[in-house]
């Protein structure tokens, strides 16, 4: 009989979305004996199920812990397993300790056969399906994908999970349940408490469902949820069962349920897996590669979309696990959406359909360690600001990043800013540095586009047309000095705000109400790199503004606080000398410039 070990030690949702790859392993491998590795928290959602014959757990710590199975009782555990001729991996292979856990897992195993995704560090397994990274398929398919390398039918199926009567309490609060009960979950699993909204937003939509439908809310999770927030902030009566039910208890209690509503979590997993609608909000966490499964299903991802969003498991990194410290993602996902949302799911009327930004994609772009930049000339720029202000409605705002030899290596250490020049709508080539990597690259950039440069050449072409600046940032009085300097220069320029605020979370929404006040057409931050772009970022769907750019010292340059380098000096390259003669602290900083020359030499494009 052949002997499968599938391995799957992550969180709740994680098992309920590898049991479609279970189901159509069991179908196609009858008669194989399979065993589960799993976490003892996740394993009661899918014990007594008929997709393995064995379940072996870890407790939590032991499976989370690359470092834990590393310990004598717990290799001692981990050769204990037995012998299996095939392990199958339902993991990325994201960190170099968790690699080598799963390859110790081989080595106690001793299967000939080892299948998982390849990422390119897993160099232990024998068969391999390419991992594109999170998000380009869902995980759920990754899993179906990967048993197909053994013969399984990878077409999509739905999840299952175990369901058992609920507990006599719990039950005899039912029959005092409406016809339409919605179940509100506001926790976020133990993983990440940065995926959870606001209590205040799940109370305003209990409320609302309450009153439109007669709808009959039940709070559910665990006792660190967050349930009694929601039932405080409520006017309205709320059945409260968090903390009484196990997993399986709760599969049958949402069975039951017309609608779900909460965040990215394995009890939003656990409902879309008992079939019953669901409507989840996302921000830091992949969407496209945890959203309700199937895809096709009842339900609706509610996301605000920023530029930064998803921060967490994007590419093959797993990112900001707890998300920034603003997150702003989950604060502006409003009430109103959600709200819509459940309507739609409620009274079975399509989605409403949210058009994300559209993008500028420039045709003449470059990659430099793995990061774009644009091939693009002042005019063009230009012109493409002049498009941007003519086809403006308030409703989608044009991210551009003055991205130089500083930018990338700074984004090589943070994968929030990485993704952000990622998705910027253009990052126009502020170095010399980056031309010369272009041509070491055999690519040609037409010319440096400057931060500093593009601030008084964007001014002398408002003027003329009529867009409006708001000056955001920099020291006390140094906006101020620069709005003065450029108006006159250029007759006629219309500067619609200025003010120095702060990229500190809690002001960001006065800011941004400040800005969309003015009627702005194009916003200049001076923040400082990296802060001023993620501050843009994390604020774009709400910017009612054509263009947004941060500009790091050029309101310095401009007001004269700092003097620039003589033009000789711009045209030889040599700007950054002249700052650092100027400014010697910087010089820490500086150090990123030979670092970047050596990358560029070692690994190009990469």
């Amino acid at each position: 009989m052949e002997r499968m070990l599938v391995v799957q030690l992550a969180d709740i949702g994680d098992l309920i979305l590898s049991t479609p790859a279970l189901a159509a392993l069991r179908q196609a491998r009858p008669d194989a004996h399979i065993t589960l590795l799993a976490g003892a928290h996740a394993a009661p959602v899918v014990r007594g199920l008929p997709l393995v014959d064995e379940i072996i757990t870890f407790d939590r710590r032991a499976s989370n812990s690359s470092t834990a199975l590393f310990k004598p009782a717990g290799l001692r555990r981990l050769f204990g397993l037995g012998r299996f001729d095939t392990v199958i991996y339902l993991h990325h292979f994201t960190l170099r300790l968790g690699t080598f856990k799963f390859a110790l897992i081989a080595l106690a195993a001793r299967a000939k056969r080892r299948l998982g995704l390849d990422n390119g560090k897993a160099w232990f397994l024998t068969d391999k399906l390419p991992d594109a990274g999170f998000g380009v398929r869902h995980q759920a398919q990754y899993w179906l994908d990967l048993v197909g390398l053994l013969g399984a039918d990878s077409s999509p199926r739905p999840a299952v999970v175990a369901a058992e009567p609920l507990s006599p309490h719990a039950s005899s609060l039912m029959p005092h349940l409406s016809a339409l009960a919605v179940a509100i979950h506001p926790g976020s699993g133990g993983y990440s408490r940065a995926r959870r909204w606001d209590a205040a937003g799940f109370a305003a939509v209990a409320d609302a469902l309450h009153d439109e439908y007669g709808a009959k809310i039940v709070l559910v999770g665990g006792p660190d949820d967050g349930t009694a927030q929601v039932k405080a902030a409520m006017r309205n009566e709320s059945l409260d069962l968090s903390g009484q039910t196990t997993l399986p208890q709760l599969a049958a209690l949402l069975s039951n349920c017309r609608l779900f509503i909460g965040a990215d979590s394995g009890v939003m997993h656990l409902a879309a897996a008992v079939g019953v609608p669901v409507v989840a909000v996302f921000g830091p966490s992949n969407a496209d590669a945890w959203g309700p499964w199937p895809p096709d299903g009842a339900a609706r991802v509610v996301r605000s979309a920023p530029e930064c969003s998803p921060c967490s498991y994007v590419g093959h990194g797993i990112g900001l696990r707890e998300g920034c410290p603003a997150r702003t993602c989950m604060r502006i996902v409003t009430p109103e959406r959600v709200l819509e949302a459940a309507r739609s799911l409620l009274d079975g009327a399509p989605p409403a359909v949210h058009q994300p930004p559209r993008r500028t994609i420039f045709p003449r772009r470059i990659f430099v360690l793995g990061l774009p930049v644009d091939g693009i000339t002042y005019p063009e720029w230009l012109d493409q600001i002049g498009r941007w202000v003519a086809e403006s409605n308030g409703q989608t705002c044009h991210h551009v990043c003055t991205i130089n030899p500083e930018f990338i290596m700074i984004a090589r250490r943070d994968p929030n800013f990485w993704n952000i020049l990622h998705r910027a709508d253009l990052c126009v080539p502020d170095g010399v540095g980056l031309l010369w990597a272009a041509r070491r690259l055999g690519h040609r950039l037409p010319e440096r586009v400057t931060g500093s440069d593009g601030v008084p050449k964007i001014a002398e072409r408002a003027a003329q047309r009529g867009w409006r600046l708001f000056l955001l940032g920099a020291a006390p009085g140094v906006a101020e000095q620069t709005g003065a300097v450029l108006q006159a220069r250029f007759p006629g320029l219309h500067i619609a705000g200025i003010y120095g605020g702060s990229p500190a979370p809690e002001d960001e929404d006065a800011i941004v109400e400040r800005v969309n006040a003015s009627g702005a057409d194009i916003l200049f931050v001076a923040y400082g790199a990296p802060e001023q772009d993620k501050w843009i970022a994390r604020n774009l769907p709400r910017l009612k503004v054509a263009m947004a750019m941060g500009v790091g010292g050029a309101f310095d340059f401009l007001a004269g606080v700092v003097p620039r380098a003589p033009l000789w000096m711009q045209r030889a390259g040599l700007e950054w000398l002249f700052r650092l003669l100027l400014q010697p602290w910087r010089f820490k900083r500086m150090l990123r410039l030979p670092r970047f020359v050596l990358a560029v030499l070692l690994r190009g494009a990469g």
